[in-house]
């Protein structure tokens, strides 16, 4: 298997958006976003690394080609302070246990940043598979499945969790 890195999402990482914002892509996620959808989210990251809120990174290859991103970021669950995770991984790259092997790197660089945090919980499309799996895979327990609204349109998601205390 070739190695994998995580690095700290940067300014000129806005094209791997792109690249991401396509119709097979975002099925799981209620459609593309617009233009300005992607630059106030790439500010979004850049802001976040730096407040420390969250760690947004780019999946590169051994030659440092961009797979895909990764990262988590603060939110509130089930009354206590958490970690949320989410990922994309580009068609090029799927198949190849790429999201499993990054989230692996993640997992680790969560564990030193508890920060008081117990839980890394991740929130996949009930209908996306893919991603259902990497969080079996890697160890989280499923607790439960909820409906919510993202971009625009109900979405009904998969509550998974992670104990980064394990």
């Amino acid at each position: 298997m070739d190695a994998l890195t995580l690095r700290p999402w940067s300014a000129g990482d806005l094209e791997l958006l792109r690249l991401a914002n396509t119709p097979e892509m975002t099925a799981h996620l209620n459609g593309v976003e617009s233009e300005q959808q992607l630059l106030d989210r790439h500010a979004r990251y850049l802001r976040l690394w730096e407040t420390g809120e969250a760690r947004m990174f780019v999946i590169e290859d051994a030659e440092g080609a961009p797979l895909g991103s990764i990262g988590f970021w603060n939110v509130e669950w089930r009354g206590e302070p958490a970690w949320e995770t989410g990922w994309f991984v580009l068609p090029v790259a799927q198949g190849r246990g790429v999201a499993s092997r990054a989230l692996g790197l993640l997992l680790d660089d969560a564990r030193d940043r508890r920060s008081g945090r117990r839980f890394l919980t991740a929130f996949p499309s009930a209908e996306n598979a893919g991603s259902n799996g990497v969080c079996r895979r890697a160890g989280f327990e499923m607790v439960g499945t909820v409906t919510d609204e993202f971009r625009g349109a109900a979405l009904t998601m998969n509550e998974w969790v992670f104990d980064l205390t394990d």
